[in-house]
């Protein structure tokens, strides 16, 4: 039999860790002298020690490891783990992307303070629609205000969500500035009463690549230009039509330099095609 202090040297664990093992019943010691309170343990311990360590290794919390020790749920709890590492797996090869493409924008001599890529969930979210042609983007100015109105005049306690979400959809499937064929939408709390040419529909999440734009929108191409260019260099491909999400705009600012728009491309990874 070995002390604790043996034990825990020639395990390379502290004896604070044997003590906490002890504490919640993961490793009692094989014995335990009543007149001085020293701990023993046996050569076989080691081979559950081991398996406590491997599994800490692997990231198991100390319930989890107690599981598997008393072979509770044991392919349950591996499969569990595996998803989570998986998970996490994927989330650090997005971030690993993102760094290594700035990271060569910046030794090309970019300046990226203009645009920052980032990763995130549209929400699912039910939406007033009218899909038209416009000429150009001089004609939101005009539009947009009178899809509001004409809708609001037969639904007059339709409520917007919070935070508030109006955004276009392109669904040329490309950047133009002219001879656009769009859909206007914003997200409201219910549905409501359609008209002729304004209707309610469900717009289903989705992942999408996004970068805020501030300025006109005579210059948004440029924002188009930097996340296709993103896209087609990070082994994802487009899934969806691009969105334009206006969060300031003439409405509530004085010049058009402080418009802020943000592009929104759906993604998926070209693996999981």
């Amino acid at each position: 039999m070995y002390r604790i202090g043996q034990f825990s040297k020639i395990n390379r664990v502290t004896i604070k860790t044997l003590h906490h093992y002890d504490e919640v019943g993961l490793l009692p010691p094989a014995y335990v002298d009543e007149e001085n309170g020293y701990r023993y343990y046996t050569s076989d311990q080691m081979l559950t020690l081991h398996k406590i360590i491997s599994l800490r290794n692997m990231g198991f919390s100390i319930n989890e490891v107690i599981s598997v020790i008393n072979n509770i749920s044991i392919l349950e709890i591996y499969e569990q783990r595996k998803a989570e590492l998986e998970a996490q797996l994927v989330e650090s090869q997005k971030q690993l992307s993102l760094i290594n493409y700035y990271i060569s924008e910046l030794n090309g001599g970019t300046n990226m303070n203009n645009y920052q890529i980032i990763i995130k969930e549209l929400p699912q979210c039910i939406v007033y629609s009218k899909r038209i042609k416009v000429s150009g983007y001089h004609e939101y100015f005009e539009l947009i205000p009178q899809i509001g109105k004409e809708i609001l005049s037969i639904n007059p306690n339709l409520k917007c969500t919070s935070p508030e979400y109006c955004f276009i959809i392109y669904h040329d499937g490309e950047y133009k500035d002219n001879n656009m064929d769009i859909e206007f939408c914003e997200a409201v709390k219910n549905y409501g009463k359609n008209t002729e040419t304004i209707s309610f529909k469900t717009i289903e999440s989705t992942t999408a690549a996004c970068v805020l734009h501030k300025g006109p929108y005579d210059t948004i191409g440029n924002a188009y230009a930097y996340i296709f260019k993103w896209i087609d260099d990070n082994d994802y491909t487009i899934s969806g039509n691009p969105r334009e999400s206006h969060i300031d705009g003439i409405w509530n600012k004085d010049s058009s330099s402080d418009w802020l728009t943000e592009v929104q491309v759906p993604i998926k990874q070209k693996n999981n095609i």
